[in-house]
């Protein structure tokens, strides 16, 4: 086989690995749309959640840590108080940190 055959063969090869990779990568970014629902992004995990969810009620579904759990939305650090009126929006960035003790 000549260079030029063989270098035709691994970007077909690249090509179609890519694009499986994108289309598995778009699924699961996306989870399936339903009534009532906003898509949030939650530690990094596409998920979707009920329209108009509240802050407190979705940290409360992933951790039971009486304290020690510290939030933030598109970047921006909530304090504790403000999270029963923190609503959840479409498109919304959302990261919940656990303090955890030892060493």
């Amino acid at each position: 086989m000549t260079d030029d055959a063989d270098q035709a063969r691994t970007e077909t090869r690249t090509a179609t690995a890519t694009a499986e990779t994108t289309a598995t990568a778009d699924t699961a970014a996306d989870p399936p749309t339903t009534a009532g629902t906003v898509a949030i992004t939650v530690n990094g995990t596409a998920r979707r959640v009920a329209a108009g969810l509240a802050l407190d009620a979705l940290v409360a579904t992933l951790t039971t840590a009486p304290g020690g759990v510290a939030a933030a939305v598109n970047e921006d650090v909530v304090p504790r108080g403000s999270w029963p009126t923190t609503t959840l929006d479409d498109g919304d960035r959302v990261e919940i940190l656990t303090a955890v003790q030892g060493g």
